[in-house]
């Protein structure tokens, strides 16, 4: 059965203890439209280079997952139509059987814990869905995490799910969260979501020394979250967002739209309905949360 394969680039730096950040893969894939998605892999790659550390996108190609990709890679990831979408309980299914896809934030947080890898950024994480006490819906991600010794940089839960509830699941589950520069819990494509946050750091060295005091507790492996929110002048609009996001929640009741079709739906009415703000605000998160994790990467390595 086949290992993880480290790129080069990727193994040398874990060798000298260099400054890493994991990508999930799933943004490229399935998130954005093309040919625009390998402009913006390829963007995301050189911001964490410029951020002084080596970019790991992750994803699983012919049942092998890999742990950083090189251009031909990163161009399959972005043009390949057939490619599945992998959260980590499809990892075994695929190396055994052959298969490829990208992966998720479980599944990239799964495989680059796994590969030696602790810095992961990404745009949003999963949580509680709405009206969860009668879907019993929930993301993968949150019970991963529980069990994960990652530190990942998003900007909050995505605005389409249940804000309050997600960071009290977090809270049951023993997963840390830091607002950064931030004393309320960022709304994706909103700069807040009105929540507070327990904890707020300012400097990269502050989160590192939050990681450097998880291991020496030596309790259980869960995540480290870093809630980084988009700049308040480049959101979405919180009135438009708002409208939006009811019509979409009312169009998908009455389309019968329910389980994992629920968050792709709202997702493409959201930026459908804005014109693609929402996709711009999206961007601007995720390019804000690399430059942040490459910073934390940099300052976890010169501290060990």
């Amino acid at each position: 059965m086949p290992v993880i394969e480290l790129s080069a680039e990727v193994r040398d730096a874990l060798r000298r203890a260099a400054p890493v950040v994991a990508l999930e893969s799933t943004i490229i894939s399935h998130g954005l439209p093309r040919p625009r998605n390998l402009r913006v892999a390829t963007e995301l790659e050189a911001l964490v280079r410029d951020g002084g550390a080596v970019p790991a996108t992750i994803a699983v190609l012919d049942g092998v997952p890999h742990v950083g990709l090189n251009a031909a890679q990163l161009e399959r990831i972005a043009s390949d139509t057939a490619l599945r979408k992998l959260g980590h309980r499809d990892l075994a299914p695929a190396i055994a059987t052959g298969a490829s896809g990208a992966t998720t934030v479980s599944a990239t947080a799964f495989l680059a814990a796994r590969a030696g890898l602790r810095i992961f950024a990404t745009g949003g994480l999963g949580g509680v869905h709405r009206d969860w006490t009668s879907t019993q819906d929930e993301s993968a991600d949150l019970r991963l995490l529980a069990r994960t010794r990652i530190t990942m940089v998003c900007a909050g839960v995505k605005s389409i799910l249940d804000v309050p509830a997600t960071l009290q699941r977090l809270e049951t589950l023993g997963v840390a969260v830091l607002g950064y520069r931030t004393t309320t819990f960022p709304g994706f494509y909103l700069h807040s979501s009105g929540q507070p946050v327990d904890w707020t750091v300012r400097e990269p060295a502050e989160v590192a020394a939050v990681m450097r005091a998880q291991d020496a507790l030596d309790g259980p492996d869960s995540a480290l979250i870093v809630a980084n929110p988009v700049p308040e002048d480049q959101q979405l609009d919180p009135r438009l967002h708002d409208q939006v996001l009811n019509e979409a929640l009312n169009a998908a009741a009455s389309e019968g739209v329910t389980g994992q079709a629920t968050t792709p739906y709202l997702l493409d009415h959201l930026v459908r309905h804005t014109s693609g703000a929402s996709l711009e605000a999206n961007l601007v998160a995720v390019r804000g949360n690399v430059t942040l994790a490459a910073a934390i990467a940099g300052a976890w390595a010169g501290g060990r």
